[in-house]
């Protein structure tokens, strides 16, 4: 009886052990999901060949390095016309004291003509209407002097004008001619690459897509119940496949919890697998450059206070 006791007793062992596993593992994790990234389509802000265009998928790329060009000689050259007409409007901008200088020295004449004549009928040696007279050639002269100003003057300013919208013309240009430099908008990781050198790009075009994968973002999805668990800034724990049997764990922190349930992805896996409605939630993770985008995750919760 012993031998027959010994043989039924292993099978139950083996499987109570089994069921103890499974159990164990069920409870190894909260939530489950995979890294995304924040990923920017890098597109063309300017019309024409695309002179040059370095970048490789999987390099990585600094915030505003310098990756590439776009022909950008018809913009140069109407700068160039622009900045010529401007010129030319500037030298028609009339100097209005040397244009009314002659008026001014007749009426600094004509006052000390009337000093001097003032002076002699103070001595009986003239008559007024020689003052009246020379007073009467000064209003003429000042007129003159003043309606020449004004229209020396509203000239000036519509040539300002001018001057000003050229200024604004070539400052348009300038804008133009910088976004003919094809730049990296963060610092990240070259996804994709859409464009190759000498093709023709208008604006708009893709040209090559980059990621920020300094921090990367665990999307999972939580029940219900696991809400209480959780709110936004938690430190949670991330575990991930090391490729060797093991798990690698990382901190991550809660950034984002969705406020409305939706039908659990098919992908999906929740310790609640009879759950209908989730929760997403984003969990951000400081990437060592072992994590890549798609990679699976696990999340184990801190135990709730």
């Amino acid at each position: 009886m012993k031998p027959f006791h010994l043989l039924t007793t292993l099978p139950l062992l083996s499987l109570s052990f089994l069921l103890f596993s499974c159990s164990n593992g069920s409870e190894e994790y909260d939530a489950t999901g995979s890294f995304e990234a924040t990923e920017i389509i890098v597109s063309s802000q300017a019309n024409g060949r695309i002179l040059a265009l370095h970048v490789n998928e999987g390099e990585q790329l600094q915030k505003e390095q310098i990756v590439g060009r776009i022909d950008s000689t018809q913009l140069y050259l109407q700068k160039m016309s622009l900045l010529s007409n401007a010129k030319g409007v500037r030298a028609q901008q009339p100097d209005i004291s040397k244009q009314t200088s002659a008026i001014q020295d007749q009426i600094k004449t004509l006052k000390r003509e009337k000093a001097r004549v003032e002076r002699l009928i103070a001595a009986n040696a003239a008559n007024r209407k020689q003052l009246d007279d020379i007073e009467s050639q000064l209003e003429v002269l000042q007129s003159q002097l003043s309606a020449q100003t004004s229209i020396l003057q509203k000239n000036s300013q519509h040539i300002s004008a001018q001057s000003s919208t050229i200024d604004i013309q070539v400052a348009q240009l300038d804008d133009q001619l910088e976004k003919t430099r094809i730049t990296s908008p963060i610092t990240g990781t070259v996804l994709n690459r859409y464009a190759e050198t000498g093709e023709l790009a208008t604006m708009g075009t893709p040209l090559f897509k980059i990621a920020d994968t300094g921090t990367l973002f665990l999307r999972a999805y939580v029940t219900n119940d696991q809400l209480a668990l959780i709110k936004l800034n938690d430190e949670v724990t991330v575990r991930v496949d090391d490729g060797e049997g093991g798990m690698r764990s990382y901190k991550g922190e809660i950034s984002w919890i969705s406020d409305k349930s939706e039908f659990t992805p098919k992908t999906i896996q929740t310790k609640n697998e009879r759950a209908n409605l989730v929760y997403a939630l984003r969990i951000a993770v400081h990437n060592d450059g072992f994590l890549k985008i798609g990679m699976y995750g696990e999340v184990k919760f801190t135990s709730p206070r």
